[in-house]
């Protein structure tokens, strides 16, 4: 039996830190409002407006998406509970730069993307940024046949107040048959 509840997005989410620069100095921020916009290397981004990173990404034109593992959970939770207008975060990541963009991307992530904004997209007190991947990076050992494999990874997946890792592979996308119930 299903029971109706509240209208709001429990998730589940993968948690990522969106990275830029502000102010000469690498910002991150961690967000569960990140995704996929189409089969295009095209990623989204959602920020509230009164971010710190937000005003860096506006500014660059460039955004990072960091995928930490469940290794860092209390540095990407850090990055999500205090603000870059009052603490200076640039210190709690190794940073490196692509040349392809001006935004900073995270060494501990096992996987990183650089974006360039496409497009800004102003919804309520946030801005979604969708952005272009202009350069992907991975740890070689969370590779599987040359691309990211999620159980390497130990993506952190953010739901309602708690974050929580993956245990297991459960199938193959557009290959897992469902039967008719």
């Amino acid at each position: 039996m299903k029971t109706k509840i509240p209208n709001i997005p429990y998730g589940p989410y993968i948690t990522v830190l969106a990275g830029a620069t502000v102010n000469g100095k690498p910002n991150y921020a961690t967000v569960g409002a990140y995704g996929v916009v189409s089969q295009n290397p095209v990623l989204y981004i959602s920020l509230k407006n009164s971010h710190h990173t937000t005003a860096g990404v506006k500014e660059s034109g460039f955004f990072s998406v960091n995928i930490p593992s469940t290794d860092a959970v209390e540095e990407a939770d850090y990055c999500g509970t205090v603000s870059g207008n009052k603490v200076d975060k640039s210190q709690v990541f190794e940073s490196f730069y692509d040349e392809a963009g001006n935004a900073p991307l995270i060494v501990e992530c096992p996987v990183n993307y650089l974006c360039k904004v496409i497009q800004t997209i102003p919804i309520f007190d946030f801005t979604m940024f969708l952005g272009e991947i202009v350069a992907a990076y991975a740890n070689e050992n969370c590779l599987e046949n040359g691309r990211p494999n999620a159980l390497k990874v130990k993506p952190i997946v953010m739901m309602d107040t708690g974050y929580f890792g993956l245990h297991d592979r459960i199938g193959s996308l557009f290959k897992t048959s469902s039967g008719s119930k």
